[in-house]
């Protein structure tokens, strides 16, 4: 039996943002009023990743977020105005082995290709930072484009930012052209919030306790989960055939990569189950609700 790891235990999960934006860079809400937000929608912790602008802080001290400290990162690729790399960037405290510091400041620039900006990635790496690779679709790039970017532990598979004013990034686009190669990398849902409605619209929920150290140990080994409204309770694989438990919706997928998607429609549905195809390496689930928002869990890997 193998289960997926934020499934493993009865632990609360934690609500958490991994990607926004604030007055600090091009958002358009004051930072206080982000944290303040955030707390008002149940989130646990939130990553304040204003671009090229590093952040520890917490503007709301007087809430209880917890703020994973991080910035998000950029380079112009060749071509048209869109076609660029962007990335999270999130780490430890500085006692931790944070090699950055508040407010510090960094250029934007540009490359002519991923192993040029290999460099770049390798040195938020060297200081002590996990990686996101950011809106794949907005970003113009395919999987192609990318695929060969080392140390990313995840990709965005909804940006509400992209979702709402491009229809963009909104259900894993390419993630499973990386699984299918073997490459292991985990699922995120983030805002990328700029302005104040495109804030709390996707999230992740992390099997952690709730202090830095140990939010970051489960997003790097993928222990959650990501949403814009649905719950998943449970997603494991036991004697060939996986199955899934849920809040009520009204589609249920079971992706691999390899054979079409088996999914299940209908009314209210909390649980479903599929056998598993031949020769697959992974297996992963996307519930939809009846308002069309959707929840993504992280692939079991069937793989030796």
């Amino acid at each position: 039996m193998s289960i997926q790891a934020a499934f493993i235990g009865n632990g609360k999960r934690l609500k958490g943002g991994l990607h926004c934006h604030t007055t600090r860079s091009d958002g358009r809400v004051e930072p206080d009023e982000v944290v303040r937000l955030h707390a008002e929608n149940g989130y646990d912790f939130l990553a304040i990743t204003d671009h090229r602008f590093y952040n520890f802080k917490n503007f709301a001290p007087e809430t209880d977020l917890l703020i994973v400290p991080g910035m998000e990162m950029d380079a112009g690729l060749p071509g048209t105005a869109g076609h660029c790399f962007h990335h999270v960037c999130i780490g430890p405290s500085k006692e931790d082995g944070n090699g950055y510091e508040q407010d510090q400041r960094f250029e934007s620039g540009h490359v002519t290709c991923a192993e040029e900006y290999q460099s770049t990635l390798d040195d938020i790496h060297a200081h002590g930072n996990m990686t996101i690779y950011c809106h794949p679709e907005w970003s113009c790039t395919p999987a192609r484009t990318f695929e060969n970017l080392k140390g990313n532990f995840a990709m965005e598979i909804w940006n509400s930012g992209c979702a709402i004013e491009c229809d963009q990034d909104t259900n894993a686009a390419y993630w499973d052209e990386l699984l299918m190669q073997g490459k292991r990398i985990w699922g995120v849902a983030t805002d990328d919030g700029h302005p104040r409605y495109q804030h709390c619209k996707g999230w992740v929920m992390v099997n952690a306790q709730k202090n830095l150290n140990s939010i970051l140990n489960a997003l790097r080994n993928g222990a959650f989960y990501s949403s814009c409204g649905p719950e998943i309770y449970d997603f494991r694989v036991e004697d060939g055939v996986a199955s899934v438990k849920c809040s009520p919706v009204s589609s249920i997928q079971f992706i691999c990569g390899k054979w079409p998607n088996r999914g299940v429609q209908g009314d209210h549905l909390t649980t479903a189950s599929s056998p598993l195809g031949r020769d697959i390496s992974y297996i992963r689930v996307c519930v939809k609700d009846e308002m069309g928002r959707r929840a993504w869990t992280n692939p079991i890997f069937l793989d030796k």
